[in-house]
């Protein structure tokens, strides 16, 4: 593959709804530009971009993958995005990179869930969109019904520069709005398109959506407006320059047809491609550098920045990371400097990725995308640059997990290896995070939803044959006093020679914000000094595992105010027994009750689903503390609701909302659990225990 310069590169992402096409549509770009001899089909598992044992199994994109496709002296660096809401940090990994999106909408249904996704995550991200709308041969294709829901969905910025002639079976071909002229599909070859006059019945049609395009494309062009409204002709020419405008500036959005699974007006949508997306010249970024920000264009003999987003463990080469060059030159058989993790990198052959394919280069030039294996230090979202020019690039911030999960591992085998297979799976996924609970001891995986969890753990397992169960994490109780109490304990012992001799007075007493607190008013020198921290520590130890089910104990302040010691038996052990010991019984006295980690949630949800989602929260023993609009018909609900309740709210709240709910939650603090649900807490503990034993 040649090296292309940044003016003739074009960096797209194809987003949609899970089965819109997208996958297909990328194979019909390869095939038309001559990149394959034969048109894969994902329902055959031969396709390109979905290439991966879990996508070919599940029929369906799970990671993002690159399609570099050469058509008409360009390059365009086709990235496939999965489309499910499980996998939307591909979606924000790949819009970090590319210039434009093209948001394919299926022709027979419109806008749906993961397209909103995409939509709202371009426009957050200032990427300039374009819409193709897809499967225009299929039964129900309605291409008139298709703008009419984008419109109603994204505004008034979406405007055809294309009309399909045809849909469903009679689907033949399109009409260029601009140029005035028909490209009907070659029967023969149909990712061929041949020009033509446009049939009489589509003439009308074709000049009244060119009136409506100068009107749109009015708005961004002073002069067109004027010349407008004045009833000066305007040229193609000009037109097509205002519309390109309009397009960068994101005030308008253009809409393409075809079937991309048959090729037909593939093509054409190529050309548009190379017509109206951004070149990648177009584009500076602002990195930080060791003498503050720097502008950088796409200048190939630049300083290096490269911003790696996408890291994937690859069978044959091991770890790959996928970057764009934003300025300079990435060379083969050198080094890079990582600025992130402040560390040097040897690399070795970089190269172009096309699919599971890689094709060596010697440089990776400004404006292009490649790849790179076996980088020892550098993750997702870390920037590479040159070892006497460091710079780094705005990281990508990617969206908080809201599902989590235990993990156990099944055998003892399966534990050996289960700490460093979760972890390169992590390494692979910035939106799955890996914690511990200190108390259970459980591994916590934590993803977008239960399907990307169990996707993530089917793929660990078989690379790197480590069975694990899964389950719910044990919901983090803790246990506290309600009541005010004094304890007394007498630790004495004597087995011959120096015993052990350690006598406390602790008052116990609730406290509201703090954890815990240890004070001491002993007066007198009943008890010495030097062993306040032996009772400190002992009560400390007793804090781990509560009278009521064995959770830690929390808000209580515990006070040393008397005691006794014998002057050759006493020591620090004797002291902590002591101290542990009548921590335990005063905890008895001071009537203990579970508690139970409250969290506040903040759901966006659209306004026709508010009241549903209100009904299941109060079913959850949520307390709704605001309910406030948000753009786009929105209502953002805060609540604060018992953590237990919501353990499987990402699942819930996607059923209840087809998908276009979305929550954060944080942790609050914790509350007395009600008594019905405390007794089944409590025979939840004492099974544990029986089962332990």
């Amino acid at each position: 593959m040649k090296h292309y310069s940044a003016e003739k590169i074009r960096n797209i992402g194809l987003f949609s709804h899970g089965g819109a096409g997208k996958t297909s549509l990328a194979e019909a770009m390869l095939h038309v530009s001559g990149a394959t001899t034969r048109l894969g089909k994902v329902e055959d598992g031969n396709t390109v971009t979905d290439f991966d044992v879990d996508e070919i199994k599940r029929g369906m994109s799970i990671s993002l993958a690159l399609a570099p496709v050469e058509y008409d002296d360009h390059k365009i660096n086709v990235i496939d995005v999965p489309g499910y809401a499980d996998f939307l940090g591909e979606v924000q990994s790949a819009l970090a990179v590319v210039d434009a999106a093209v948001i394919l909408l299926d022709a027979s249904a419109g806008v749906e869930v993961g397209s909103e996704k995409a939509w709202s995550l371009a426009t957050a991200a200032g990427v300039p969109k374009i819409i193709f709308v897809n499967k225009m041969d299929r039964d129900n294709a309605d291409f008139s019904r298709t703008i009419d829901s984008a419109r109603a969905v994204y505004g008034p910025t979406v405007g055809p520069l294309q009309l399909p002639i045809g849909s469903e079976k009679s689907f033949r071909g399109v009409a260029d709005i601009l140029s005035g002229r028909a490209y009907l599909i070659d029967e023969e070859n149909p990712g061929k398109s041949i020009e033509s006059e446009i049939p009489d019945e589509f003439k009308r049609p074709v000049r009244e959506a060119r009136g409506q395009l100068i009107e749109a494309a009015a708005d961004s062009d002073e002069v067109l407006l004027e010349r407008y409204l004045n009833d000066e002709e305007i040229s193609d020419e000009d037109l097509r320059h205002a519309v390109e405008v309009a397009i960068a500036a994101g005030n308008m959005v253009p809409v393409f047809a075809g079937a991309g699974s048959s090729m037909k007006g593939v093509d054409r949508l190529l050309n548009a491609i190379i017509q109206y997306v951004p070149a990648a010249s177009a584009r500076t970024v602002v990195a930080t550098g060791d003498n503050g920000e720097e502008t950088l264009p796409a200048d190939p003999t630049g300083p290096l920045a490269a911003l790696v987003f996408k890291t994937v463990a690859d069978p044959h080469v091991g770890r790959v990371s996928y970057f764009r060059v934003f300025s300079g030159s990435f060379k083969s058989n050198g080094s890079v400097y990582n600025t992130t993790a402040d560390k040097s990198e040897r690399i070795g052959h970089a190269f172009y990725s096309r699919g599971k394919e890689h094709i060596n280069t010697d440089a990776v030039e400004a404006g292009d995308i490649g790849a790179i294996g076996k980088l020892s230090v550098t993750h997702t979202g870390d920037t590479l640059s040159d070892e006497n020019h460091h710079l780094t690039l705005e990281r990508i911030d990617f969206m908080k997990p809201s599902y989590s999960a235990a993990v156990n591992p099944k055998t003892k085998a399966d534990l050996d290896k289960l700490g460093q297979a979760l972890h390169r799976i992590v390494e692979e996924d910035p939106t799955l995070q890996l914690g511990r609970d200190s108390v259970t001891g459980e591994s916590i995986l934590s993803g977008l939803g239960e399907p990307h969890i169990q996707i993530a753990l089917e793929r660990m397992t078989r690379r790197y044959s480590v069975n694990v169960e899964l389950g719910l994490p044990r919901v983090q109780y803790r246990e506290t006093i309600s009541a005010k109490v004094t304890s007394e304990y007498k630790h004495k012992k004597q087995t011959g020679g120096a015993g052990q001799y350690g006598h406390v007075f602790l008052e116990l007493e609730p406290l509201e914000e703090t954890e815990f607190e240890f004070t001491d008013r002993v007066v007198g020198g009943a008890v010495p000094k030097n062993f306040f921290p032996a009772v400190e520590k002992g009560v400390r130890e007793a804090l781990d595992a509560g009278p009521v089910a064995g959770y830690p104990v929390v808000n209580v302040k515990v006070t040393l105010y008397d005691g006794s010691y014998h002057d050759v038996d006493s020591n620090e052990m004797a002291f902590k027994i002591a101290s542990k010991e009548a921590f335990k019984k005063g905890i008895l006295m001071g009537r203990p009750i579970l508690l139970e980690p409250v969290m506040t949630v903040a759901v966006v949800v659209p306004d026709n689903f508010t009241g549903d989602v209100m009904s299941d929260l109060n079913a959850k023993r949520a307390h709704v503390s605001g309910m406030n609009p948000e753009e786009s018909g929105s209502t953002c609900i805060e609540a604060t609701v018992p953590g237990a309740e919501i353990q499987r709210y990402a699942t819930d709240l996607r059923s209840i909302t087809q998908g276009r709910g979305s929550f954060t939650s944080e942790f609050s603090h914790y509350q007395p659990v009600p008594p019905n649900l405390a007794e089944q807490i409590k025979a939840m503990a004492r099974e544990r225990e029986e089962s332990a034993a």
